[in-house]
């Protein structure tokens, strides 16, 4: 399942998820602010305090930012 690790006020999670959809990809949205079990999930990940947005389908590699090719790549687009 592709995770992606957003908060609400940034314009590069809404512009990965809406990348995501347009390539008809299923994920789920961690929101850092309202869950704090995803918040540290995230910085176990990237090592980082609010990495957003951090896109992920197992945990270990994951892409930051909005990188089409990387996300391409990550998810064998």
């Amino acid at each position: 399942m592709v995770k992606v690790y957003t908060i609400q006020s940034c314009p590069w999670c809404a512009k990965v998820k809406r990348f995501l959809k347009s390539k008809d990809v299923e994920f789920e949205e961690l929101d850092l602010e309202k869950d704090p079990a995803a918040r540290e999930a995230c910085k176990k990940m990237t090592g980082m305090d609010w990495a957003v947005p951090a896109t992920t389908i197992d945990g270990v590699n994951y892409v930051l930012d909005y990188d089409k090719e990387a996300l391409d790549k990550l998810l064998c687009l």
